[in-house]
């Protein structure tokens, strides 16, 4: 038996952030394509945009810096601030599992054998 558990950040409400818009994210800086990334991902092109365009929105930064096609084609990169701000809600994300895990331990494994 294992537990679960999910973080999502929110601004009045309304989800920002979460596993699936990391998961953008990451693709993002590996392939700096947001097409290649939406497909990694399976989502479209645009949902990929309105995600990114809603982050931006409500985090009150840049995410993505974008370049247009051309001669060598278009391009996307993460921004400064994207990249900490993933470093620091892999942080975040990191803790709060460790705090789930110890606080599940301490109640459930006194209680039952738990493989």
């Amino acid at each position: 038996m294992e537990i679960k558990s999910k973080l999502w950040i929110e601004v009045d409400g309304r989800p920002v952030f979460g596993r699936g818009r990391r998961f953008l994210l990451e693709a993002i800086d590996r392939y700096g394509s947001i097409n290649q990334a939406s497909k990694e991902i399976n989502i479209s092109y645009r949902k990929a945009w309105g995600y990114i365009k809603a982050m931006e929105e409500r985090l009150g930064f840049k995410l993505i810096e974008r370049q247009t096609g051309g001669k060598n084609g278009g391009g996307a990169i993460l921004t400064g601030e994207a990249r900490v701000f993933l470093k620091n809600y892999a942080a975040v994300e990191k803790g709060m599992q460790e705090l789930v895990d110890k606080r599940f331990e301490s109640i459930f494994r006194p209680k039952m054998k738990i493989k």
